[in-house]
């Protein structure tokens, strides 16, 4: 087991959500203060604030990406498409099509349903 897959663990076990215990694992990383990295994680437990969609540990994924790899200037289209490409790499195995299933279920297209993949 890794210290970061550690850090995690004991976050979770402290009783913070799997959104906050990922985040809250890498908050030296992010250069993020730790109360101010599991603040913002908050709402991601319990798949989206207990809607039991998108898992927390993934959400959680998506927000450390945005922190260390994310772009900031909205016209840079070359950085908004590396950066969805990573995240796509990074989503497990399967979750594309459970994710998809989610936002047809719901008459969203995914773009819709998930903000973060958004154009």
């Amino acid at each position: 087991m890794t210290l970061k897959e550690e850090k995690a663990r004991a976050l979770f076990r402290e009783g913070y959500n799997c959104a906050q215990s990922v985040v809250g694992a890498f908050c030296d990383e992010m250069q993020m203060e730790k109360e101010t990295a599991l603040r913002l994680a908050s709402s991601f437990g319990g798949g989206m604030g207990r809607l039991r969609e998108v898992c927390g540990t993934v959400s959680g994924m998506f927000l450390i990406a945005g922190a260390l790899y994310g772009y900031d200037a909205p016209k840079d289209y070359e950085a908004k498409k590396e950066h969805y490409e990573r995240i796509s790499l990074a989503v497990p195995k399967g979750m594309k099509d459970i994710i998809k299933a989610l936002a047809s279920d719901k008459g969203m297209s995914v773009n819709s349903y998930i903000p973060i993949f958004a154009p």
